[in-house]
């Protein structure tokens, strides 16, 4: 059963137009917040990942080079592998407290998440 559309607000902020010269403008870039301000989390992770442990921070709010670029340094810091997407890190490994401790030098505010 499909829902009916009684106002604009239901297309989800979309607006439709049948002006072939209209370009879309999705310039608005996300500022990275100074470490002082950030907010993160630190997690251990063992799911579907076949029995082995990862560290994920998760809680970033700016640009995805900068994220990027973050999560190289954290790459090296524990010699390992990982990625980054979506305002998360992934670290290969139990590297928790090492990550902390590096965070908190870099003056982020970081805070251990589950067991």
């Amino acid at each position: 059963m499909k829902k009916k559309i009684n106002r604009l607000e239901d297309l989800g902020g979309f607006v439709f137009s049948t002006n072939e010269d209209f370009e879309f403008d999705n310039s608005e870039e996300i500022e990275t917040l100074a470490p002082e301000d950030q907010r993160l989390e630190a997690h251990l992770d063992k799911k579907n990942r076949g029995g082995k442990i990862a560290t994920i921070i998760k809680g970033f709010e700016g640009k995805e080079d900068d994220l990027k670029q973050l999560a190289k340094d954290l790459k090296t810091l524990c010699g390992v592998g990982g990625s980054a997407k979506d305002g998360e890190i992934i670290i290969q490994g139990n590297f928790r407290d090492k990550i902390m401790e590096y965070l908190l030098k870099k003056s982020y505010k970081v805070k251990r998440v589950g067991a």
